[in-house]
């Protein structure tokens, strides 16, 4: 073994040993991203979405610690079943750019193995990625909340801008990407929110399909559970009709609508 080589394999064992905190995970999704995926949902997150349907992953801590080396091992035991339905992984959350140096070491030793990536983000932190770390990324989930800025920060309690300036790096860079619109009858299915957000999409070059998410009741028991408030007590999933007026409007712009 050469000198270098001693150094690099004490750079992995000291990686193998860096910890990310995770919520939990799931290996056969077809739902986020193409083919069959192991989903890690990793905790901590800064946005604070009135229809969050997972509130318990806000705060990085409140996930399980787990090494690098230890959720590796993990991901490997499924990686040929995972590559042989053109599969891979995702990372999830919460939002995963609050443990960026986690993620990206799970993202390029993945790639090591010959996995497709891809991350579930809403773009707040999308400055903390270098375009380096962007290439590791074969697919971003970028969760558009809302089009109207003022929109956007009553549904998250945060600023629209970071998430149309990570849309505008991944277009440039041609970065493919899935557009996600959760529609929430009263609160973000107003024509006007939605044109905007159909004219982000729109704008972003290496765009693939926009999905969208029919607002839920499921993650209602754990507001409860947390003793948080939760505004959208009563508000019923959209109406078929609606659904497809705002599927429409995003059509009406030449897009692919799942």
């Amino acid at each position: 073994m050469q000198p270098g080589d001693l150094e690099e394999e004490e750079d992995k064992d000291r990686d193998n040993d860096m910890v990310g905190y995770v919520h939990s995970w799931e290996v056969g999704s077809t739902v986020d991203g193409p083919g069959l995926r192991f989903v890690a949902f990793l905790s901590g997150c800064l946005l604070r979405c009135q229809y969050c349907h997972n509130p318990d992953t806000w705060h990085k801590l409140n996930g399980r610690p787990v090494t690098l080396g230890r959720g590796m091992h993990e991901i490997a035991k499924y990686a040929q079943v995972l590559k042989a339905s053109h599969g891979g992984i995702t990372l999830s959350g919460g939002e995963p750019m609050v443990q960026k140096a986690f993620m990206m070491q799970v993202f390029r030793r993945c790639k090591a193995l010959g996995m497709h990536t891809c991350v579930d983000t809403a773009g707040r932190l999308g400055a903390r990625l270098s375009d380096d770390d962007l290439m590791q990324i074969d697919l971003n989930l970028l969760d558009i909340k809302s089009g109207d800025p003022a929109t956007y920060e009553k549904v998250t309690s945060h600023p629209l801008q970071p998430t149309l300036d990570y849309a505008r790096r991944l277009s440039e860079l041609g970065r493919p990407v899935w557009v996600r619109f959760v529609l929430a009858p009263g609160l973000t299915d107003a024509w006007d929110n939605v044109e905007k957000v159909a004219d982000i999409a729109a704008g972003i070059r290496s765009l693939e399909r926009v999905e969208i998410l029919r607002f839920h009741q499921m993650g209602r028991d754990k507001w409860h559970r947390l003793g948080l408030d939760y505004t959208l007590e009563n508000v019923e999933p959209p109406a078929p009709e609606l659904t497809e007026r705002v599927r429409a409007q995003f059509r009406s712009r030449g897009l692919t609508v799942y």
